[in-house]
């Protein structure tokens, strides 16, 4: 019988690999034979563990993942990997795969994997026709889609003004730069008001007098004598 080959991978270095890790151990993986990439995106052609947990494959051994996608992104790249293991008399074992474990070993199991295979495909362009659907209308809409947001220059802002000036839309003007007419309104405020300071400098406030008791911690330099009194002491 041959050996038992786990691989494990999550996107991000914030992600964690324990819960892949222990499952793929309670089904028999040893540790000395678990690859783990960390950080590494499935859509990536270089994945650094993967390639070492395929070159560690003989004929006979049965490549073991948590779920499908583990694998990659993309069906044909599924696809064509479970024919690259199949050639080399290689099996592949997916633990969670419609709510059970399927093993391209089995007749059954290289069915149930194709089926499954084109139907995450399919999922994941769904997913992507409803964020692109999604991310047109709010654009069309004008409003804020995330993300990094545009910088836009002070000449920009002021031919901008310029335009709704002379009589254009300010939600077409708006639109054209990519924003929202509430953004582009205050982008314009936030230019009049700078540029008004710019015109009206403030004042430097003159200095606050100095009260009698800081007066009197400077020094005698200006004899503090009370005030005369012309009155007569009554005898």
């Amino acid at each position: 019988m041959g050996r038992l080959i786990g691989y494990a991978r999550v996107s991000t270095r914030g992600q964690d690999t324990n819960r892949q890790i222990q499952d793929l151990l309670a089904a028999g993986v040893p540790r000395d034979d678990l690859y783990v990439d960390q950080g590494v995106s499935g859509a990536q052609a270089r994945r650094p563990q993967f390639d070492r947990a395929l070159e560690a494959l003989h004929k006979g051994d049965t490549l073991v993942v948590t779920t499908l996608d583990r694998l990659g992104r993309s069906r044909a790249n599924m696809l064509a990997l479970a024919d690259t293991l199949r050639a080399q008399d290689v099996n592949l074992r997916v633990l969670n795969l419609g709510g059970g474990s399927v093993d391209t070993g089995t007749p059954m199991g290289s069915m149930v994997f194709t089926v499954i295979a084109a139907l995450a495909q399919m999922e994941l362009e769904i997913k992507r026709e409803r964020v692109n659907d999604s991310n047109t209308k709010r654009r069309a809409a004008g409003m804020d889609l995330g993300g990094r947001r545009q910088t836009f220059s002070d000449s920009q802002i002021s031919n901008a003004r310029r335009l709704i000036d002379q009589g254009q839309p300010a939600a077409h003007v708006a639109r054209d730069l990519g924003m929202s007419r509430a953004t582009l309104y205050r982008r314009i405020n936030n230019l009049e008001a700078r540029e008004w300071l710019a015109t009206h400098p403030v004042p430097t406030p003159l200095p606050l007098p100095l009260p009698l008791e800081d007066l009197a911690e400077l020094g005698p330099s200006v004899p503090i004598s009370p005030p005369h009194s012309d009155a007569r002491p009554m005898t």
